[in-house]
């Protein structure tokens, strides 16, 4: 499937492997076919049983009870690092190589910033959150997609990410009301896809083929993203998200010193303009980047102005700080939600980056008490995992 690490890394040889995606028509590109840094052990992870994968790669964060009897256990690992990649703390492997999913959206709005779409569009600080967002399709989101496409002269039908339930309806458990109708705006990476077509009205290119991995805008997000992050581009290996664009894997402690840098735009001479609008857009517009009832929205405002964070499918989530220079990149290895905020809120609270009111600002994402259907208190959600400061 598309959103299978194995299925896309399938085949004998490396162009084996490439060419079970890629239509007979186009050329491989020589970086894709290239087994080299990140790739080899994106292929080492892939043929080695998942909790074999070399020693404390993963490490037992958060535990499940029931009349105090152990029942789940979720494994993972997470990295502390500065803007210039120097690591702080860890759980479990720090450099595991991980997709970014959907943390990756403000680094994946680089290009359009850095030949300065942002301007010759007009697009409001509101708009810019929205490029970064992973929103629940509400009115308020809409209405900011449709300008965004607006002013770039671009329609919802050039957005290639499909269209789903919005998540204000499933992640609610909400019946759609009658007669609602849903589109591509609704989706909750639309954002991001009305900024890479604004990017293509820019540049005058292709609409129909931006989520190609040759499509000029996708070779200046792959540059960027490399160049903040702090890796070698022929490094990154990649994916197909769920929307249907690429997406990079880079280890941990990369996603967190892009991060950091995105928290403190000044660590970056290229990319710190771009880097200073769109991380100050997301944290001052928090329920635009999630949505009503969402974390990021609660976290970034629990962090009053100095954390930007960004949560992504499958158990990956990133919290920086302005203050420090620091971020933290977390990996839920089983991408468990409820066990992936405990360990985010866990270990912000042994990092001291939380007083008493954010403390008990953040307790309810920390999900400790386990409740039956009657709203029974029947089990207990516990962090059981120490950072270890280098």
């Amino acid at each position: 499937t598309k959103e299978s690490p194995a299925g896309l890394l399938g085949g004998t040889t490396p162009a084996g492997r490439w060419q079970k995606m890629w239509p007979p028509s186009r050329e491989i590109p020589e970086w894709a076919t290239s087994v080299s840094g990140a790739l080899r052990r994106f292929k080492r992870q892939q043929n080695v049983p998942f909790f074999d994968r070399g020693p404390m790669n993963f490490v037992p964060m958060i535990e499940l009870t029931r009349n105090g009897i152990s029942e789940c256990m979720h494994m993972g690992a997470l990295a502390v690092t500065d803007t210039h990649g120097k690591l702080i703390a860890q759980v479990g492997n720090p450099n595991w190589l991980c997709f970014t999913r959907s943390t990756l959206k403000a680094l994946q709005a680089l290009p359009l910033m850095q030949s300065g779409g942002a301007k010759h569009f007009g697009f409001s600080s509101q708009e810019l959150a929205l490029m970064c967002a992973s929103h629940n399709g509400e009115d308020m989101h809409v209405a900011q997609v449709s300008s965004i496409l607006k002013k770039s002269g671009s329609t919802y039908k050039q957005m290639q990410c499909g269209c789903h339930v919005p998540y204000r309806f499933s992640f609610n458990d909400l019946p759609l009301p009658d007669g609602f109708e849903y589109d591509e705006r609704h989706h909750n990476c639309s954002g991001k896809h009305s900024g890479f077509l604004a990017y293509c009205a820019l540049h005058e290119l292709p609409a129909e083929t931006y989520t190609d991995l040759t499509h000029p805008l996708q070779l200046q997000v792959r540059k960027a993203v490399a160049d903040v992050a702090g890796i070698a581009s022929e490094d990154l290996a990649w994916g197909i998200d769920g929307c249907s664009a690429p997406n990079f894997a880079m280890p941990l402690s990369n996603l967190a010193q892009a991060y950091a840098r995105l928290a403190q735009p000044e660590s970056s001479n290229e990319y710190g303009a771009s880097l200073k609008l769109l991380g100050e857009a997301m944290s001052a517009h928090p329920e635009l980047v999630s949505g009503t009832g969402r974390s990021d929205a609660d976290f970034m405002r629990v962090g009053r102005g100095d954390w930007v964070t960004k949560v992504g499918a499958d158990g990956v989530q990133v919290i920086a700080s302005r203050a420090r220079g620091q971020a933290l990149a977390i990996k839920i290895a089983d991408g468990n939600k409820p066990a992936l905020f405990a360990a985010s809120v866990e270990a912000l609270d042994q990092l001291g980056w939380l007083d008493s009111e954010q403390r008990e600002a953040l307790k309810p994402w920390r999900s400790a008490g386990l409740k039956n259907i009657k709203g029974a208190e029947v089990g207990e959600r516990r962090s059981i995992f120490k950072i270890q400061t280098t």
